[in-house]
């Protein structure tokens, strides 16, 4: 009796001990379907210093609104419309996902394999387009005004990224090339220009190139003061030299750049060096940018702080593209990782309109 006794205690100990472990085991995979909620504080909120807390809420979670694509990129909220319009690159089209209801459609088809959305500031949408190598225009009555397509007699490489300055409506848009390596995401073929940063003037569409040193400008974005310029350079993924950062410039007279300079690295201690791609600026001055090709507890959203210093993290389980700052009240970080549309709420708002 007492062996049958011990053998009874022990085999329920087990019992309770596998019981209590269950609810952990199935935590460490997170469902990303919806089925089943998460437990707040959301875990993948991360603070990794003290200044990113105030921007993490605790009752609210990261959730994936839409999957199914090849490569998304590009989101750009448009606010009058209430709704987030992206890239699906290698499928070439772009999409939307209304706010009121979740609802996804196509939005346009084909895109001419768009990467970089945008609106200007009388609510018009700006696309980088790979395939064409060309930036566009979209005016209110449905025609395509082509504002770029060639530097001093030569295409473009292919455009990757675009924003807008107040002051005078300028067009900012990175070329890195990335859409002409591949028919992926575009049409292969030769780069005739080195990679650079240009500039559009609105009003007379004559463009200039405002920076080219850098090895592979891709992900762009102002301060909120739009005194500076962020720019990511993913130029390591084909030149062996370049550094993995985001760098800084002051912009003089809206119209040009000084003083390059590395604002981040891209290296995090225990897990090594990925990419920045797209990137944002909250109201405070924080630097939001997309983040991958180094693998879990790394790829997904990093937080940097006006002074360079990385405060925060959202690990994904994908490869962060791009993100922009929207909804109602500019307070809903959206992010586009390889295949899927994320989002959750912050407490700050995107500093700019998209």
């Amino acid at each position: 009796m007492d062996m049958n006794r011990r053998e009874f205690l022990t085999t329920a100990a087990a019992a309770a001990a596998t019981a209590a472990l269950a609810p952990v085991a199935e935590a460490i995979e997170r469902d990303w379907t919806g089925q089943k909620p998460v437990r707040y504080p959301d875990p993948d909120l991360v603070v990794l210093d003290k200044r990113f807390a105030k921007y993490k809420l605790g009752n609210t979670p990261i959730l994936r609104l839409h999957t199914g694509m090849m490569w998304a990129e590009g989101p750009a909220w448009n606010g009058v419309g209430r709704y987030l319009l992206w890239s699906d690159i290698p499928n070439n089209v772009q999409l939307r996902w209304l706010e009121e209801d979740g609802h996804v459609s196509v939005f346009r088809n084909p895109s001419g394999n768009s990467n970089g959305n945008t609106f200007d500031w009388e609510g018009r949408q700006i696309a980088c387009e790979h395939g064409n190598r060309r930036v566009t225009r979209y005016e209110y009555d449905g025609s395509i005004t082509v504002l770029a397509d060639t530097w001093q007699g030569k295409p473009l490489n292919a455009p990757n990224d675009v924003v807008v300055h107040p002051n005078d409506g300028g067009i900012w848009f990175t070329d890195p090339g990335y859409g002409s390596l591949m028919n992926y995401e575009g049409k292969k073929g030769p780069l005739h220009l080195k990679e650079a940063i240009y500039r559009i003037d609105a009003k007379t569409g004559k463009m200039d190139i405002v920076t080219d040193e850098i090895y592979k400008p891709n992900g762009l974005c102002f301060s909120p003061d739009y005194k500076k310029l962020y720019v990511a350079d993913t130029g390591a993924s084909h030149y062996p030299e370049a550094p993995k950062n985001i760098k800084v410039w002051d912009v003089v007279d809206g119209t040009r750049l000084r003083n390059g300079r590395e604002f981040a690295s891209m290296h995090l201690e225990g897990k090594g060096a990925g990419f920045a791609d797209g990137i944002r600026a909250d109201v405070d001055g924080n630097i939001w940018a997309g983040m991958g090709w180094v693998g879990d507890g790394y790829d997904g959203v990093h937080i940097f702080a006006p002074d360079g210093t990385r405060i925060g993290m959202i690990p994904m389980p994908e490869i962060i593209s791009n993100l922009c700052f929207g909804g109602t009240k500019r307070n809903r970080l959206l992010m586009t990782g390889s295949q899927s549309l994320y989002a959750v709420y912050v407490e700050t708002q995107g500093a700019h309109i998209t």
